[in-house]
């Protein structure tokens, strides 16, 4: 045994005995106190009655006063009611009073007059009874004959033998009286002379109990705290190694809860047997799978789905893969006929030695098929879509070119081929000799050349504005409005608003200048306006167009739907040219009161 391990027995041994000494001494303590009260408590008991016998006694002497009283009072009573009334009264004070002296030298333990009497008492008592029986015997006959009306000379002796003995009774009725006073002092004596020797007995035993018990447990208390502290820093350095390894093993236990709740709530994963069967299914698992363990007994294949087909396949990967493990995507069939995708992971772990089983985990991959199918879905359709409009917009494209064609071949056939036709034939109707009719066919001719030099300008502004490809957007944009303002006759203005004079790259700029002038034809043809507002603002990095109209409007998304119309076609150009360009189409159209167009172009 270690010397720490003995000093352990050893204060183990020292606590046992305080530990009896002062059960020792509570005991006794507690022992005196019960037998002081004890004692106290009989003495007390004993003295409840005492003063109710001495009220009593008392009253004994006014009741045989009383009754003396009623007697002479009768005695001189001739009026037979009055008669009747007291003979009534006496016999009741007679028989209160007979009762109450019978209890009182006989006993009555319902009223505690104890049936034990001092000697003194006895004598007394004893003494009292022949004047006691002498008036009871003359009130008696005294009564008896004023009943009958009759000898009332006998009657006059009785009321002087009442008389006479009464005094006698009050005379020993008091000494009584005394006598039960003074025994209930000397109770009273007693109980004082008790109390004070139970307590001089109570401070001897804690006086014994101090010297003999408490100083020297006192002592013995003071040893073994010193060695208590001493201890206590060895408990102390035990203690913070013990909270350290208690720390990491609650630490551990809430990691393996943790790990064992996600497991549980989170991840679909169940243990699994080589031959098939569920050792344990987690439950989130169960409810996916609507399986119940502590019901049905199943292998894994039928608890993942009740077709067979679906069930051989999954017995047929457990038998193949169930050393190497695998993993995969399965696809089952639930209890209630619907369709499962399942990213299962199965996993082959070793227990003990010669003694595995398969940890397989899933996840629920069912929403993530749904949502692959709908965007392969929705890209077939985008991608027919997308088809379809370009087709649509080539064919748009081919015929806008033919119509262009034609028109430019239109505009040279009847505009400047006629011209130049009429040209020719003044030319060759010049008579230089008539100088007058050759000066005035000179002067036309001048005029109609002008007007083949403005048609061949405009048809090759329509081509292409040489403003656009020389000075730039602004200068072009600000060409077309007023060139388009003075052959509608319409009231279309331009504004650059905050002074934009950069040069963008030609094939931006050649896309602004063509969607602006789509967006002034479209108000000038659909929306039937009389005034067109083009207004351009720029910032750091985005070039702003706007195009405002009071014409009648529409619904946009009516003219939307409308692809394969004239202006549903136009919108959908604009579109195509502004994502060309990397920029963005806004429009706002209330039917009605006008329309709103903006292109914005990052620069």
């Amino acid at each position: 045994m270690t010397k720490s391990a003995k000093g352990s027995s050893i204060d183990t041994i020292s606590f046992k005995k305080l530990r009896q000494l002062y059960l020792f001494a509570l005991l006794t303590i507690a022992i005196t106190v019960l037998l002081s009260q004890l004692l106290i408590q009989y003495n007390l008991n004993s003295q409840l009655s005492d003063s109710r016998i001495i009220n009593i006694s008392g009253k004994q002497r006014m009741l045989s006063q009383k009754l003396t009283k009623e007697v002479l009072i009768l005695n001189f009573v001739t009026d037979t009611a009055k008669k009747n009334e007291e003979i009534t009264s006496i016999n009741e004070t007679l028989s209160l009073w007979k009762t109450t002296h019978f209890n009182l030298e006989k006993g009555n333990d319902s009223l505690g007059f104890p049936k034990e009497k001092s000697k003194t008492l006895s004598v007394l008592f004893k003494a009292i009874k022949p004047n006691f029986d002498s008036i009871v015997n003359a009130t008696t006959l005294f009564l008896e004959n004023k009943k009958q009306n009759t000898k009332e000379s006998e009657n006059q002796k009785l009321v002087q033998t009442i008389l006479e003995n009464q005094v006698v009774f009050l005379s020993k009725m008091n000494q009584i009286v005394d006598e039960y006073d003074k025994e209930a002092l000397e109770k009273v004596t007693l109980q004082s002379k008790t109390e004070y020797a139970i307590l001089v007995f109570t401070l001897f035993v804690l006086l014994l109990e101090f010297l003999f018990i408490f100083k020297p447990t006192n002592q013995k208390v003071e040893k073994l705290i010193s060695k208590l502290l001493s201890s206590e820093k060895k408990a102390l350095k035990l203690a913070y190694n013990t909270e350290i390894i208690s720390e990491i093993k609650e630490n551990s236990v809430k990691e393996l809860k943790s790990l064992n709740y996600a497991m549980e709530n989170t991840l679909l994963y169940c243990r699994v047997a080589p031959d098939g069967t569920v050792i344990h299914i987690g439950e989130k698992f169960s409810k996916l799978l609507q399986y119940n363990p502590f019901i049905s007994d199943k292998t894994f294949s039928q608890v993942l789905t009740p077709i067979e087909k679906e069930q051989i396949l999954i017995d047929r990967i457990l038998a193949e893969k169930q050393r190497s493990g695998w993993q995969g995507e399965l696809n089952i069939t639930n209890r209630d006929g619907e369709s499962l995708w399942l990213d299962l992971s199965m996993v082959p772990v070793t227990i003990k030695k010669e003694e595995s089983e398969l940890l397989i985990i899933c996840f629920d991959i069912t929403e993530r098929k749904k949502a692959e199918q709908e965007v392969e879905r929705l890209n077939t359709e985008n991608v027919t879509d997308k088809i379809n409009q370009q087709k649509i917009i080539s064919s748009k494209i081919v015929e806008n070119q033919e119509n262009e064609q034609n028109r430019i071949a239109r505009e040279i056939h009847d505009g400047i081929g006629q011209m130049l036709t009429g040209l020719k034939f003044s030319l060759e109707s010049i008579n230089l000799d008539d100088k007058e009719k050759a000066a005035q066919k000179i002067e036309y001719l001048k005029k109609l050349s002008l007007d083949i030099i403005k048609g061949v300008r405009t048809a090759t502004f329509n081509l292409m504005p040489p403003e656009l490809s020389d000075h730039g957007i602004v200068s072009s944009i600000a060409k077309l409005t007023q060139e388009l303002s003075k052959l509608t006759g319409k009231n279309i203005l331009f504004y650059n608003k905050t002074h934009f004079d950069k040069r963008l790259d030609s094939l931006i700029e050649i896309n602004i200048y063509r969607l602006t002038q789509e967006a002034i034809n479209n108000a000038l043809k659909y929306a039937e306006s009389s005034h067109i507002i083009v207004q351009l603002s720029h910032s750091s990095t985005i070039l702003s167009i706007t195009i405002d109209d009071n014409g009648k409007g529409f619904d946009i998304t009516t003219v939307e739907k409308k692809r394969n119309s004239e202006s549903g076609m136009g919108l959908l150009f604009m579109k195509e040219r502004i994502q060309y360009i990397n920029g963005r189409f806004f429009i706002n159209s209330i039917p009605g009161e006008g329309t709103r167009i903006t292109f914005n172009i990052p620069i």
